[in-house]
């Protein structure tokens, strides 16, 4: 089984954080790629950088030539994932909703815990377009930006004050709010003594399930494929038409 892995800003590094979250979550015999937008944001915090990051990683699955049984979009929030659907013929797993999905068994209320405190509208925004907003307590920021996730001891910290605001809201399971934070569900997990849930490995898992399954994206309405016409994906080179 392939699973290609998007990244919703430029950040390599973030990257590959990502993708060994991927790998350590997947099953044996399934292989994780991770995708790198070659534009966009450095880090999604607002919503231009979401709509700019939506666009890049569309952009990069439309031109990404390997073949791949799923795609997993690990932009905790980020826009993109209704016209992914469309653009793609395999299952696209985003972790926002994997994540509140796999919660939502676990106990009652969740609360996610996230970034920036600006990013918070966004997410509620984007559980509630999931159909799984109304089983949020609370959505958190812990005032750390994305890039300052790599301060390991600070993001703890930061993570576990956060969390004892959402489990005073009401929150029985917690959710890492950005990509970035792959692989701390481990250690808070066991600090905080209720289930948290990272976003990446439950997409992952996701995946592959319906991968197994034989099931995919419908066509039968909503997410039917793109009506053809010409689109200009940015400015092409000299001499060369637009791309369809």
């Amino acid at each position: 089984m392939r699973i290609v892995v998007t990244n919703c800003n430029t950040t390599q590094e973030m990257t590959e954080e990502i993708v060994r979250g991927a790998r350590a979550a997947a099953g044996p015999g399934t292989t994780v790629t991770g995708l790198t937008p070659a534009w966009g944001p450095e880090s999604a915090e607002g919503w231009l950088d979401s709509y700019l990051s939506a666009a890049a990683v569309i952009d990069l699955l439309r031109t990404y030539e390997s073949p791949y049984d799923a795609v997993v979009m690990a932009g905790f929030g980020e826009h993109g994932r209704e016209g992914v659907r469309e653009l793609v013929d395999v299952p696209v797993v985003d972790i926002t909703e994997a994540a509140a999905h796999l919660a939502c068994l676990l106990g009652r209320r969740y609360g996610v815990i996230t970034t920036l405190e600006r990013s918070c509208g966004q997410i509620e925004d984007s559980l509630e377009l999931a159909g799984v907003g109304r089983n949020c307590a609370v959505v958190v920021g812990t005032g750390l930006g994305v890039l300052d996730l790599g301060d390991t001891a600070r993001t703890e910290a930061a993570f576990l004050t956060a969390a004892e605001r959402a489990c005073a809201a009401g929150a029985e399971v917690l959710v890492l709010g950005c990509a970035g934070m792959t692989g701390l569900q481990r250690v808070v997990g066991e600090k905080l003594g209720i289930p948290v849930v990272d976003g990446v490995a439950a997409a992952v898992r996701l995946a592959e399930s319906l991968v197994a399954l034989g099931l995919t994206t419908s066509r039968a309405g909503s997410y039917a494929k793109p009506v053809p016409k010409r689109r200009q994906w940015g400015a092409p080179p000299p001499g060369r038409p637009p791309s369809p």
